[in-house]
């Protein structure tokens, strides 16, 4: 059996060659620092919750951009990673063919259909995203941006207490940006 540090580094070199010059938006950032914080929030999730898988939340939260944000295929992700991984990247990938107003939902809703540790990913990412918006951003879009939190945190709150938590935390932190 695979050790967790061994899948950690498999995956990030996977997502970090994927993903390449991209940067964490709003910051000169490699993109990988985010995806890197995921997992981060994971490790500690996974300490206040008994019986998380950490080894597949660990290789989906590394990956979980990969078919959204980059040229990589679903069945890349089954060849290197199983089934199991693409199936809850796949979940985690918003889909571009909707009109923007739609996609949060339809993500949710697929997600809602996997395991929960699934609900964790898409949970820990959020409360990395929230944090300082970037420069460009108008106030209708860092509000708007709430809202979505907010949607996250409802659709997704049971699949982690812990990171719930951390997220209802954030979201009120980031209430003071928006016009709500």
């Amino acid at each position: 059996m695979t050790d967790i540090q061994t899948l950690y580094q498999d995956a990030i070199k996977f997502a970090a060659e994927k993903h390449g010059p991209q940067k964490v938006k709003g910051s000169e950032h490699p993109y990988v620092v985010h995806l890197s914080n995921v997992a981060m929030e994971l490790f500690a999730a996974a300490s206040h919750t008994p019986g998380f898988d950490l080894k597949f939340a660990i290789q989906t939260a590394l990956l979980h951009d990969t078919l959204e944000d980059t040229p990589t295929t679903k069945a890349e992700l089954e060849k290197v990673f199983g089934d199991e991984i693409a199936e809850a990247v796949w979940a985690l990938t918003k889909d571009s063919k909707l009109l923007k107003d739609y996609r949060l939902t339809d993500s949710l809703a697929k997600i809602r259909q996997c395991r929960k540790e699934v609900w964790a990913v898409k949970l820990a990412d959020r409360i990395t995203k929230l944090q300082k918006p970037p420069k460009r951003w108008s106030k209708s879009h860092i509000t708007e941006f709430y809202y979505d939190s907010v949607q996250v945190l409802e659709a997704l709150r049971e699949g982690s207490e812990y990171l719930a938590k951390r997220l209802e935390t954030k979201i009120e932190e980031y209430k003071s940006l928006c016009d709500v």
